[in-house]
């Protein structure tokens, strides 16, 4: 498989044990390359300024910083990077957060023998790998997130400060299309995707798709 086409990932995990799972899951793999890890915020701050790569696979609970905030970071600067959380079975409070900071993978620490590598090539072509226990997870957290929010959904229609073009791919990112499908959907390419998605997070003043997504929906821009 030719250079361009490795999926470059980035690990971020504190314990030593489970990066080594991580590193050990993908050796020898001609399609997913590791081009860095860290074990602390601050370290993979450093990495991902650095290098350039198309997949984050964090931790949330690092020893200097806490891993939403990374997610949040590589998702509002880096929005082309896809991002998998690294969950324990007991995450549940943090599922419906990471998602809405941009995280478009979860999978439990306790799969990575038998779910990383399918979860990665998942994520890379334009899907959303989730555990089926995270999948549970997931549920529970938006009964729960539905239940204090339900009450903002016969807010007024507010009017859409997003270009006819930008709400052409913000739909198509609602429906969890990867920059590259969007790109030959609309003829445009990826990087001009990139470009006008950009202006759709500083208009609506989010910071990931996830954010995105729920604020056009509750401002009605999209069903």
């Amino acid at each position: 498989m030719a250079e361009n086409q490795q999926i470059k990932v980035i690990f971020v995990e504190n314990d030593p044990n489970v990066r080594l799972r991580l590193q050990r899951a993908i050796s020898g793999l001609a399609d997913i390359h590791e081009i860095g890890s860290a074990a602390t915020y601050r370290e993979a701050d450093a990495l991902v300024s650095q290098f350039k790569f198309q997949m984050l696979i964090v931790d949330l609970d690092l020893p200097d910083g806490f891993g939403l905030d990374l997610i949040r970071r590589t998702a509002a600067n880096m929005p082309e990077v896809d991002i998998m959380v690294l969950a324990n079975a007991n995450d549940d409070p943090h599922v419906v957060s990471a998602i809405e900071s941009g995280a478009t993978g979860y999978v439990l620490k306790t799969e990575i023998e038998n779910s990383l590598v399918s979860a990665i090539r998942l994520l890379a072509a334009g899907g959303s790998p989730v555990s089926p226990e995270v999948a549970k997870s997931v549920l529970r957290a938006l009964r729960t997130y539905t239940t204090h929010t339900i009450e903002k959904t016969t807010a007024p229609i507010q009017p859409n400060p997003l270009s006819e073009r930008e709400t052409e791919i913000l739909q198509l990112l609602a429906k969890g299309m990867s920059f590259n499908e969007i790109g030959d959907i609309l003829t445009i390419s990826p990087h001009t995707v990139t470009a006008h998605i950009k202006k759709i997070y500083r208009k609506l003043q989010v910071h990931s798709r996830g954010e995105a997504v729920y604020e056009a929906a509750q401002m009605g821009l999209i069903s």
